[in-house]
């Protein structure tokens, strides 16, 4: 029986102000900056006035810590782009990355070497935009393999390693497209003992290849139960646009760990307002994890 739940959390530089008219109003680092919100159907709690944006000065690119494990991510805004690098609704799942992966681990001063060696937790990051739960992972101790189509995200990703005091941490940065980097890791034996999977309905790879996630998510948790260690601790699976609801995506993750013995746990990530109590949802997700 799957648990439901509403996964909200505060992350450090970040607030959601308010919300409604399908836009979000936000501050991060004490700027603030209005963005497009297709799910905020609402109307807003706070006044014009205090929705105002100044303009006058163009956006500057600025780091903030998240709030866990010392991580900081360089945050980047254009009035163009939906885009500012992290997806501030995942922090309650960092929080429990950070937690999973040092209970496995027992960390030392030594980081782990490929594979888990020292009993070090071996994850896998899919379609891993620009590293949090990555570096989130590697800094508790874990070995980590990121893997994202665009180059532009990785690359990011490595800034934001730097910016974390993370360059010597144990992490394989990989420019690939999803499906084909699975298949390669198949056909080389390696096993992982954690999956995180934050697929976009529709993207390109790196060489043109087309995902579309409803033509191609049962390949790909076929391919990920393929790639699993005999003891997996958990896969967490996020989704953003698409039909599919928590509990479609919950059905095929019970379906792939049907041998496991583990529970899953389906719900919404969501953000409170700073104006009230209104959560704003923002994806879905699917967790398993091990008993």
């Amino acid at each position: 029986m799957e648990n439901i739940k509403i996964w909200t959390g505060e992350m450090g530089g970040y607030k959601l102000l308010d919300s409604g008219g399908k836009e979000k109003l936000e501050e991060i680092n004490g700027i603030k900056i209005v963005r497009a919100e297709p799910r905020a159907w609402w109307k807003k709690n706070l006044s014009k006035e205090e929705w105002k944006v100044s303009k006058a000065e163009p956006w500057k690119d600025c780091v903030i810590d998240v709030g866990v494990a010392n991580i900081k991510a360089k945050i980047k805004y254009k009035n163009t782009s939906k885009h500012i690098g992290i997806f501030p609704e995942q922090f309650p799942q960092w929080l429990f990355i950070n937690k999973k992966i040092k209970e496995k681990n027992n960390p030392s001063p030594t980081p782990p070497l490929r594979g888990g060696a020292r009993g070090g937790a071996n994850v896998l990051n899919l379609f891993g935009y620009t590293g949090m739960a990555s570096l989130i992972a590697a800094s508790a101790g874990a070995t980590v393999t990121h893997v994202d189509a665009s180059k532009q995200s990785v690359d990011w990703a490595k800034e934001n390693q730097k910016l974390s005091g993370l360059e010597n941490a144990p992490i394989r940065w990989i420019v690939d497209d999803v499906i084909k980097f699975l298949k390669k890791e198949i056909k080389r034996g390696e096993r992982y003992d954690a999956i995180i999977m934050d697929p976009p309905q529709f993207g390109k790879g790196p060489k043109g290849e087309v995902w579309k996630i409803e033509e191609q998510l049962p390949e790909l948790l076929s391919s990920c139960k393929q790639i699993l260690s005999d003891k997996p601790l958990f896969i967490i699976f996020n989704m953003y646009s698409t039909e599919l609801s928590s509990i479609s995506v919950a059905n095929l993750l019970s379906e792939m760990m049907v041998d496991k013995n583990g529970e899953i746990e389906i719900g919404e990530l969501a953000i409170k307002e700073e104006s009230g109590e209104r959560l704003l949802s923002l994806s879905i997700f699917a967790l398993w994890q091990k008993n």
